[in-house]
């Protein structure tokens, strides 16, 4: 099985799935936000996870059968950078999904003890994330929490009122496609569509699947979905007029 085919058999389906059962408005809140909210999150996560992405494969993390890809740009497949983009939009149409059957949340309001906690927790993980650098069977680990802990630091500390009354919307979305990720990313692995060096690895798996492909797939959908909680719940005075009026005129 190619890379190309294997976005059609496992990613595309469930992303077309999920836009044909899509409620109107948007999102449940509708207007500019929400429509822009996914390709502005698809283009973040491309711009920001493509030189990382690039390393890894350099260094070896990481490979390909080169008989399963269309060919790459840089070091990384082009059904790498695709991925990029699908998952945003599998992860973020769920997410829509679930906030069109939530009833509205008006409370935005975080303890500082809160907000104090969560930047604790993730400025450790970015440390510990740099200081698995220096053994090489915890590199690919290290390299995810020292990529990904800097984003959801900020996402925690901007949006911990928000994220703390979306807390069920927030594990919903989460979990669900993380879960099914760690199933077809296994899959892959299994049928050699990608390879996951032993050198950069603990060795410890869940089912099969590498602990590090695990956690990847685990944050990636964690900013993901806070980042759009945030984009769309956010509440920004110079914003507030026009979110209003949109939201009016969708819901009529």
């Amino acid at each position: 099985m190619s890379y190309f085919v294997f976005h059609l058999l496992f990613v595309l389906p469930p992303i077309l799935f999920l836009a044909w059962i899509q409620p109107q408005p948007l999102a449940g809140v509708g207007g500019l936000r929400a429509w822009l909210g996914l390709p502005l999150i698809a283009i973040v996560a491309f711009i920001y996870t493509t030189p990382w992405d690039n390393y890894l494969v350099w260094r070896k993390v990481w490979g390909y059968g080169s008989d399963r890809v269309l060919g790459t740009i840089g070091y990384v497949p082009i059904e790498e950078y695709l991925f990029f983009i699908l998952q945003c939009i599998l992860t973020g149409l769920w997410l829509y999904w679930l906030l069109a059957r939530q009833p509205d949340s008006t409370q935005q309001t975080a303890s500082p003890l809160l907000r104090v906690l969560l930047m604790v927790v993730g400025v450790s993980l970015c440390i510990t994330g740099i200081l698995m650098l220096r053994s090489p069977s915890t590199v690919y680990l290290g390299l995810i929490l020292a990529w990904a802990a800097p984003v959801l630091t900020l996402q925690w500390v901007i949006g911990a009122a928000i994220l703390q009354a979306m807390q069920r919307i927030w594990l919903i979305a989460t979990v669900v496609p993380t879960l099914y990720l760690w199933v077809i990313d296994r899959i892959a692995i299994g049928d050699g569509i990608w390879q996951i060096s032993e050198m950069y690895t603990t060795g410890i798996q869940l089912f099969g699947l590498p602990i590090e492909e695990a956690t990847f797939f685990l944050v990636t959908n964690m900013m993901v979905v806070q980042g759009l909680l945030l984009l769309l719940l956010l509440k920004l005075p110079k914003l507030e007029a026009i979110a209003s009026v949109d939201s009016h005129q969708a819901r009529t």
